[in-house]
């Protein structure tokens, strides 16, 4: 398949991609100043949360990523169950058990792509991208998609310990605001530091690869 085919039908454009963000910013300060202004009022914050669940769980069976889209159910199932006790303290547990969970379900999806004889996500990424890679591009995805293992865990595990041991200001401001800065920092860097380390790499730009990620997985 060639790179022209693989994102001719790709449904982004540069202006949707800059609301998309506008509006996940906007997203995030407010959902920071609600968990921290109005941690006990359990409906308003299910419903909140919500959002960022629903369009992980459609973007999952999307693109047919079926253990992601159980593993998402069965967390929301859990969240309601937390819900329904009601009281600020499972109010804030059912925030951490969202947050923790989403990413721990994301480390095993990106883990699941590096088993032997399969292609890391990663390199699906550029796959559709590009057409076709080398053993050299497979080998650095492999690299990248490991790294995003990494990260997803560790940010996991970064959300309970900042719970059980700071304030709860503090976990607001790690989920809302440095996980997005976190990310973005995370993927616009390793897109520059690609061809500094391999200049030798077809170029492609990040529209590209979100593009390339945003299209449904053919059946």
């Amino acid at each position: 398949m060639s790179r022209s085919t693989a994102l001719a039908d790709a449904p982004m454009s540069p202006r949707g991609v800059a609301v998309g963000i506008a509006a996940a910013a906007v997203y995030a300060v407010l959902s920071y100043g609600l968990m921290v202004s109005s941690a006990d009022r359990a409906g308003v914050l299910l419903a909140w949360m919500a959002i960022p669940w629903g369009l992980s769980l459609w973007t999952a069976t999307r693109r047919r990523q079926w253990p992601t889209s159980a593993g998402l159910i069965a967390l929301g199932l859990a969240a309601l169950q937390i819900a329904d006790h009601g009281g600020a303290r499972e109010v804030q547990r059912l925030y951490v058990l969202e947050h923790a969970g989403i990413h721990l379900l994301l480390c095993a999806h990106f883990a699941l792509t590096l088993r032997p004889g399969h292609l890391s996500l990663i390199g699906g990424i550029a796959q559709r991208v590009h057409g076709s890679l080398n053993a050299d591009v497979v080998a650095y995805c492999q690299r990248v998609t490991l790294i995003w293992v990494a990260y997803f865990l560790t940010m996991s595990m970064l959300s309970v310990w900042v719970y059980l041991a700071l304030s709860w200001r503090t976990w607001s401001m790690l989920a809302n605001l440095m996980t997005p800065a976190a990310i973005a920092l995370l993927f616009v860097g390793e897109h520059a530091l690609r061809y500094r380390l391999h200049p030798e790499f077809e170029r492609a730009s990040l529209m590209d690869a979100a593009r390339a990620y945003s299209r449904p997985v053919p059946r």
